[in-house]
């Protein structure tokens, strides 16, 4: 009988196999008293003390990340009181990476060692548009593997410092589009695992609860005016956190429904209105971390009530019409949702309904000085924000929402 020691090893008895191997590959046996053959039983153990060992102290790690970070914060935007409504911006910019991807970066870890396809010295190689990979990087320091994030080139400088911050290695892209291709031949080039954020987001986290993002929201609601929200908005980069709240909400038997916003350059709104699983999108969106050029495999079409497809420019006026409210700037995918979770909220005023909405302040916007809250940067996109300020304006102040808008 063999056996493995600590260091994993095989100890065997004068190191004599337990079965030999006939010529056609199979174990051959002894003959039995009755003059059948007994064939021995084939064994295979890879089992391994010392990986296991460095196995569960991974997977403590990252519980324990978990354990130490305080719930993210829920905060009120200000409307007027009469027109009894609240809206709520789910505040995950105060993650320790900073942004909503660090809920996605714990999950997928945890995924990853799990399966067994996280392996010690080999690296951990995701396909990101920035956040993703900042959160990423963080976690593969923390259980000591390399991480090396595959991004479009035009990804922003403040991320790129920020993966690097972590420990991790940028890898740039030209074409948006071969993220997936060149994040699969990295990892087959240098024995890593490719995450691929984009197929397994929706699957990774436990949507019947422990401490979700859905679950969270509403632990937090529970002593507000309106604890059941009429919506919840949630914009789509993979499609888990929709996936994983609109699951939670049909679960628990709520009547809560979920909108989810894309951007320009995005194939998700098209996909989903025309149930075209084969949907794509020939140019990369402006606004990180949402937006696809195809329909990923985490995004749940049938969990989704409602979309919208909002200008860019508008999730630009968007963001900055947050600071001037609440004086906090956020990234571009907060915008995109804050438009559309204020666009409902009109629908609100206008049928004289009362209630509450919730979205989402995904990321901070110090990562997007040189974007989204730069004027020559919106010149040299070609983008005009005046209007889409003037619709935010005059709704905040009076309850009206032009139709066009």
């Amino acid at each position: 009988m063999t056996r493995r020691d600590s260091a994993g090893e095989r100890d065997g008895a004068g190191a004599a196999e337990a079965a030999t191997t006939a010529g056609d590959g199979t174990a051959a046996g002894a003959t039995a008293a009755g003059g059948g053959e007994v064939r021995a039983t084939v064994d295979v153990d890879r089992s391994d003390a010392g990986y296991r060992a460095w196995l569960k102290e991974a997977v403590r790690k990252v519980q324990a990340d978990a354990n130490r970070s305080a719930d993210t914060h829920l905060l009120r935007f200000p409307l007027p009181e009469r027109w009894g409504i609240d809206l709520y911006l789910k505040d995950e910019s105060t993650h320790p990476t900073g942004s909503l991807k660090h809920r996605l970066a714990r999950s997928l870890f945890l995924y990853g060692l799990c399966n067994g396809w996280i392996r010690p010295g080999k690296p951990v190689i995701e396909a990101s548009s920035g956040s993703t990979a900042v959160s990423e990087a963080y976690f593969a320091k923390l259980i000591g593997v390399p991480f090396i994030a595959v991004m479009p080139r035009t990804t922003s400088a403040e991320k790129c410092r920020l993966i690097e911050f972590h420990g991790g290695r940028c890898h740039f892209v030209d074409d948006s589009r071969r993220l997936y291709e060149e994040s699969a031949d990295l990892a087959a080039r240098t024995g890593g695992h490719y995450m691929d954020q984009f197929t397994y987001a929706e699957r990774a986290t436990d949507w019947r609860g422990n401490n979700n993002i859905a679950e969270s929201i509403y632990q937090q609601l529970r002593l507000e005016r309106y604890p059941e929200p009429a919506w919840i908005v949630a914009t789509a980069g993979t499609g888990g956190t929709s996936a994983t709240v609109a699951r939670y909400v049909r679960y628990m038997q709520y009547d809560t429904r979920i909108c989810v916003p894309d951007p320009e350059n995005s194939c998700f709104f098209d996909g989903w209105t025309r149930d075209d699983p084969e949907a794509r999108s020939e140019h990369g969106s402006r606004i990180e971390g949402i937006g696809r050029p195809r329909m990923e495999p985490s995004f749940v079409p049938g969990a989704v009530d409602r979309m919208m497809k909002v200008p860019d420019a508008a999730s630009i006026a968007a963001v900055r019409a947050l600071e001037r409210a609440i004086g906090r700037k956020a990234g571009g995918s907060t915008g995109t949702g804050l438009w559309s979770a204020l666009k409902i909220v009109a629908e609100m005023v206008a049928a004289g309904s009362q209630g509450s909405v919730v979205t989402l302040l995904c990321d901070p916007g110090d990562r997007y000085l040189d974007k989204y809250y730069s004027d020559a940067w919106l010149s040299r996109q070609g983008l005009d924000i005046a209007p889409y300020t003037v619709t935010l304006d005059r709704f905040l102040a009076d309850g009206v929402w032009p139709d066009s808008a």
